[in-house]
């Protein structure tokens, strides 16, 4: 059998057309006539160079609105009252309030704290007030040195006996000096003079001047000191001071600021009875300031304070300005009023 060279039909014998294409099964198909060649197409121009524009930025996403009226929230239950703690020693502590009308500030200049017990020193416009806050501790006041105090505290003060009512006749001292315990702030009179700290560890023992003394920890141990009758009598500082020893924080007062001399082995000589305290442990006598008596009283200097050994002294050798204008003007003021009475 013959198959048809255009289509692959196949064909019977003596057929000469296709019945499948109908081309001439005999004739070969004619050769495809080559495409004539193609020009070469020219060269694409190269595309312009993109400029450094940033996209734009995409939309926004759509927000819903939100609603006009927002429903009201439950409101909180009030905090309990906080219980009683002493206000922050920071500087900046306005004294009194709007309806006072006044317009001072108290600042906190000096502050020691420890065993539950905070000292403080408070300046307001020309005064200085000592503050001791009390954690459930004690605290030892000077008779009459009390201003006002501030919480849950207690005063207790022992009646003294009868030989202690005989030493403060005599001595002119004191005779009961009152205990404040609890939680609170106890505030002592104002001053116009300075106020500084003792902190007692236990291995010195000081002897303060007469008045000195303000306040202390319970824990500190509180006696007399008996000057010899001629340092009593030349030295300006009376016959008998206060002695503090043990472990704890002493408040003293003093006219003016306070300068600790440290001696090793040295002398110091003090014209004057600005002594705040010394420690225990110094020789301490009254002598001329040189060695004829005569001398002594035409030089002008008369009498002299000697402290030699080893130890520490506290000298106040300036009044403050308020105590300055205070000794100048002070007698003169008792003077006027006194006039004006009679």
């Amino acid at each position: 059998m013959k198959f048809c060279i255009h289509c692959g039909t196949p064909l019977e014998d003596g057929m000469r057309f296709c019945g499948g294409c109908g081309k001439d099964a005999g004739a070969a198909p004619a050769p495809l006539a080559s495409a004539p060649p193609q020009a070469a197409a020219p060269p694409r121009p190269a595309p312009p160079p993109v400029s450094a524009v940033p996209p734009p930025a995409a939309p926004p996403a759509f927000a819903p609105p939100q609603p006009a009226f927002a429903p009201p929230q439950p409101a909180a239950a009030p905090a309990p009252p906080p219980a009683f703690a002493p206000p922050p020693a920071s500087a900046g502590i306005a004294l009194g309030g709007a309806s006072s009308g006044t317009s001072g500030v108290r600042t906190t200049t000096k502050s020691l704290a420890s065993y539950g017990t905070a000292f403080e020193v408070i300046e307001y416009e020309m005064y200085r007030m000592a503050k001791v806050t009390l954690q459930g501790t004690s605290v030892v006041l000077e008779a009459g040195q009390l201003h006002y105090w501030l919480g849950q505290i207690q005063m207790q003060a022992n009646a003294p006996s009868l030989g202690g009512m005989a030493k403060s006749f005599l001595t002119k001292e004191k005779m009961v000096r009152p205990i404040y315990s609890g939680y609170g702030e106890v505030y002592l009179e104002p001053t116009f003079g300075d106020i500084g700290f003792l902190d007692l560890n236990g291995s010195e023992m000081w002897i303060l001047d007469k008045g000195a003394f303000l306040a202390s920890d319970q824990s500190v141990q509180l006696s007399m000191y008996t000057n010899p009758m001629f340092n009593s009598f030349f030295g300006g500082e009376g016959m008998f001071q206060t002695q503090v020893s043990g472990v704890g924080k002493v408040m003293y007062w003093s006219p003016g600021p306070v300068e600790r001399i440290d001696l090793q082995g040295q002398t110091l000589t003090v014209d004057g009875n600005f002594a705040v305290g010394r420690t225990s442990s110094l020789d301490y006598r009254v002598e001329k300031a040189t060695k004829g008596l005569l001398s002594s009283m035409i030089s002008g200097e008369g009498m002299v304070s000697v402290f030699s050994g080893y130890g520490s002294v506290l000298l106040a050798p300036m009044p403050n300005r308020y105590m300055t204008l205070l000794g100048q003007f002070g007698g003169l003021h008792a003077a006027i009023r006194s006039i004006s009475r009679g």
